[in-house]
């Protein structure tokens, strides 16, 4: 950021959807901190369907989610230890359910459920890449030919 206020409007939320549209990942992060180390994690996450996200979970006792639905919707799952679904919601810009706060500790996904979906996160940092205790051991990784497979079975949740 160059110091001067950014305002989340609507051409910002396309352009970052539009990135996520043309990203292999069918997903794209726009990032309001400037520096991996700040106190805080903030940014916008474009998601289209298609776009598998692994179970996870954050450890660290620092690292609750926070996460509002700005444009489009998701559906959130999450899971107990053993990969049971222990609880579903639509979250929708315009919805009842417009977020969710994920505790640390609590294995969560999401799929997006309509072209153009994003959603504001909130974290503390310094940002730390995913590891591997805290990748759902009983899902598929990003990139493994069952994740297609396993991304439709969570998407068959919310048909």
């Amino acid at each position: 950021m160059d110091g001067k206020p950014l305002l989340i409007d609507a051409n910002l939320l396309a352009e970052a959807a539009a990135a996520a549209a043309k990203s292999p990942r069918r997903r794209k992060n726009l990032n309001f901190h400037t520096r991996e180390h700040e106190g805080a994690n903030r940014l916008l996450n474009a998601v289209e369907p298609g776009s598998y996200v692994q179970p996870h979970r954050h450890l660290d006792a620092d690292k609750d989610e926070t996460l509002v639905v700005v444009r489009g919707s998701f559906g959130l799952v999450f899971f107990d230890e053993a990969g049971n679904v222990t609880q579903t919601a639509i979250a929708k810009a315009t919805g009842d359910v417009v977020g969710v706060n994920i505790p640390h500790g609590t294995y969560h996904s999401l799929i997006a459920m309509e072209p153009g979906s994003v959603f504001f996160e909130a974290k503390a940092g310094p940002y730390v890449p995913i590891t591997d205790a805290e990748r759902a051991p009983w899902a598929p990784r990003e990139g493994e030919p069952q994740a297609p497979a396993y991304l439709r079975k969570l998407e068959a949740l919310f048909v």
